[in-house]
This record gives structure tokens, C-alpha cells and sequence, in this order.
């Protein structure tokens, strides 16, 4: 029998549970694991497991699913470890049902493992009523949830309003992520995110983030990947491995989180904009052994327990609302409105030349170096 396996988040990678489960599932026959989303990334680099988890292209998990059914395998396993039962079974919810949407013949098992080791794990057979549920079931000490199941619990009281989306399993004083972008924090444990004409324009449950919203822009409220709370829990020891780097300077440019930061490995210096964009691809980047300068306000919101800056980092701190704006002229003038260049010979030049232009805008700013 030939099982795919696709592992979604850091977290079940953190716990251990990642490869526990993809070593008792080679007893039932040949697999082949890839991830699914992009914060499990650094988990699968951390952990050392990048030659048994394939991280090679950033797929939402619904997609790593249907390259496994498309590949013809009997059966597919979708392995979580969310903050809790609701989030975790919403969010198999929502990936089946993607993932169904894209397939021509739904006719591939698909099984869920759900925060195994906690009292509240599960596993859910999402199309199907095999006796392997059952087996790991009292294998692993977990609780079969079926499908309508989770629908009567968690999705029936939803609102079908294509305006409106309500977000499961938070907690008050937790950060709002709409596709890697910070649009407020909640102050509930209830959450509903209500757009117009694609953008949102209102939230129960929580705060808005002004600058956020002006980030994210137009949105499709039901297709887009909404996350609360932190991207990554555990306290982790980075692990920093060697790629093949441009032989000359190369400097690209990344003012969105969302983006595919791995693709930057073969760069000796990454420009980042914003708060969240400098923290969460400076983590990534330092896997690689990349500096980045950071273009920020100060308007941070801890979306990592840790980040990591490789040394000879520089931070920028501008006024509040203008980061946006240096970026804009970085862009334009030391990038010609691309993403890479090749203009400069170290990261002095890079610092010089940004301060050139921040000072040319005439705004404030302060300098961090990272040792």
C-alpha cells in the first residue's frame, strides 16, 4: 500500500510526534511525506528531518494533498498538532474540503491525526471508515471523531455569509494573522472577521490594525489563511545549514511575510520591511546564515517565542508609519522595482545607500546592530 503524508505546522514537529507517527505508519505499507503550509519549514530544518519530510515547494496543505491523490496513492494521512481540539478539527475541516474542491474523484482515504499525546487528540476519517482508524485508534489512545462530528460542533452555527468568517479556538490578547499579515489582536474568545468589496473592515472579538490592514489589501475571506496566537510555541535551538550562495553580492528585497522566503537562501543580504516581515524572515534567514537589514516603526507584534538575527545584522527604526514609505523608495531606486541587485559589495554600502534615502524622506530613525 502506498501512504502519503503530509505533515502540517511546527508543532507537530516540535512535540516529537512527527516522526513517531511516520515511523509507525511505515508498517502499514510504503510512504512518502511532504509538508504542507510554511512555518513547519524551520521546524523540519531544525529537527533534521528535511531528507524524510520534502520542504522543496511551499504548499498550502489542501494542494500537498492533492499531489499525493494525483500521484495515485491508496491512502493519505493529514498530520496536526493544533492549540486545541477546535482549532485542530476546524482546520482539517477546512483543508478536506479544499482539498475536495480540487480533486476530480474524491476517491483517496483521507485520515486525520489530531494532537496526538494530548487527552483531547483524535483522529478523524474524513471520507472513509477504514479498520486502520480503528487500529491506530487504540494504538496511540485516541478518540475517533467522525466528520459530522465536527461539523455539528464547530461549523453548523457559522454564518454562510460570504462577508463574514468566524475564526475558531482563540484567546484573548492573541496577535491576528491574515495571510502573514498582523491585522489586529483579539480581546475574546470568539472571533469573526467581517469584510467588504474584499477587504475587511471589521472585527467582533477583537482590535483592528489600521497599517496591517493597508498591507494585506484585497482578501478573499474564505480562502485565506487565518491564524491567531503564536506561529510557533516551542523554544527552540536553530539549526544553521550551508547553501550555495551568488558568487557575487546579492542583495533581494521582502516587504511581506506571506512570501516564499526560502527561495532567498542563495542571497548574501535580504532588505526587509515592517515589524513582522523583519521578524519572521530573519528566524527563517538565519537558518541560512543570511544578515538582513530591517526596515521597522517599532510597532511589533510577537508572532515567534524566539526570533533569530544572524550577526551583522542591521535594524532600522523609522517613525511610526513610515517604513512603508523608505521601502518604497528602496525599492524604487536601489532595486529599479525588482527584487534582486547586484549594484553593491557588502552590507555597508546597503547601510550606506538606505541612509542616503531616509534622510533625503527627512524622517527620524535609529540604528541597531545585531552582535
Amino acid at each position: 500500500m502506498r501512504i502519503g503524508i503530509v505533515v502540517h505546522g511546527p508543532n507537530i514537529i516540535d512535540s516529537g510526534y512527527a516522526l513517531k507517527l511516520i515511523d509507525l505508519l511505515k508498517n502499514y505499507g510504503n510512504i512518502s511525506v511532504r509538508l504542507g503550509g510554511t512555518m513547519g519549514r524551520t521546524a523540519v530544518i531544525d529537527a533534521s528531518l528535511e531528507n524524510i519530510i520534502d520542504i522543496t515547494r511551499k504548499l498550502v496543505p489542501s494542494d500537498s494533498l492533492k499531489i499525493f491523490s494525483d500521484e495515485g496513492v491508496d491512502l493519505i494521512f493529514l498530520l496536526n498538532y493544533g492549540k486545541s481540539n477546535v482549532t485542530g478539527q476546524v482546520f482539517g475541516y477546512k483543508v478536506y474540503n479544499h482539498y475536495a474542491d480540487k480533486v476530480t474523484e474524491n476517491n483517496v482515504p483521507v485520515i486525520q491525526i489530531e494532537r496526538p499525546g494530548e487527552e483531547d487528540g483524535s483522529i478523524i476519517p474524513w471520507n472513509n471508515d477504514l479498520d486502520i482508524v480503528r487500529d491506530l485508534s487504540k494504538k496511540l489512545n485516541l478518540a475517533i471523531v467522525y466528520p459530522n462530528e465536527v461539523y455539528e460542533n464547530h461549523i453548523k452555527q457559522d454564518n454562510a455569509n460570504v462577508n463574514q468568517r468566524i475564526v475558531h479556538g482563540v484567546s484573548p490578547d492573541e496577535n491576528i494573522m491574515v495571510n502573514s499579515v498582523v491585522i489586529g489582536k483579539t480581546n475574546s474568545d470568539k472571533l469573526t472577521l467581517i469584510a467588504r468589496d474584499n477587504h475587511i473592515v471589521d472585527i467582533i472579538g477583537g482590535e483592528l490594525k489600521q497599517h496591517g490592514l493597508e498591507k494585506l489589501g484585497e482578501v478573499d475571506l474564505d480562502s485565506a489563511i487565518v491564524k491567531t496566537g503564536l506561529l510557533r510555541h516551542a523554544k527552540v535551538t536553530p539549526r544553521v545549514i550551508s547553501t550555495n550562495k551568488s558568487n557575487d553580492y546579492k542583495i533581494t528585497f521582502l516587504d511581506h511575510a506571506g512570501e516564499d522566503v526560502y527561495k532567498f537562501r542563495d542571497s548574501s543580504l535580504v532588505i526587509t520591511v515592517g515589524d513582522d516581515t523583519t521578524l519572521i524572515s530573519s528566524d527563517i534567514l538565519y537558518r541560512f546564515d543570511i544578515p538582513v537589514i530591517g526596515i521597522t516603526d517599532g510597532d511589533l507584534d510577537k508572532v515567534v517565542e524566539d526570533g533569530f538575527k544572524v550577526k551583522n545584522s542591521i535594524i532600522f527604526e523609522v517613525e511610526r508609519g513610515f517604513d512603508d514609505v523608505v521601502g518604497r523608495d528602496i525599492k524604487r531606486i536601489m532595486f529599479d522595482d525588482a527584487q534582486e541587485s547586484f549594484n553593491y559589495l557588502n552590507i555597508e554600502e546597503v547601510r550606506d545607500k538606505i541612509i542616503e534615502i531616509i534622510n533625503n524622506i527627512n524622517c527620524k530613525y535609529k540604528i541597531s546592530y545585531i552582535e
